[in-house]
């Protein structure tokens, strides 16, 4: 079995184990949480950096994928090594 395999079966087995014992995905698998209110804000936690920043897209990355946020005066109004508030006229919310 090549490396690859064993880690994408590992990562369904631990996904398996955390949904049947009913605890959070983002705590348990690293998951990113998007919480908006509106269109105008969200807050986004566990993500791993960020790889693109204009005022029409903000691009993040996450453990397992990134997350594209596009609309028009997009900024970042904070951000810890945790967690960040974006704000502006979001009009689109891509999982890549």
């Amino acid at each position: 079995m090549k490396k690859r395999d064993i880690k994408k079966n590992s990562g369904q087995k631990k996904e398996s184990l955390v949904e049947s014992l009913k605890l959070p995905k983002d705590i348990c698998m690293g998951a990113m949480k998007v919480t908006m209110t509106g269109n105008h804000e969200a807050w986004i936690e566990n993500y791993r950096g960020i790889l693109e920043y204009s005022e029409n897209l903000i691009l993040l990355q996450g453990k397992t994928c990134q997350v594209c946020f596009e609309g028009t005066c997009l900024s970042i109004d904070y951000y810890t090594n945790e967690d960040m508030k974006i704000s502006g006229c979001i009009a689109c919310v891509r999982f890549i």
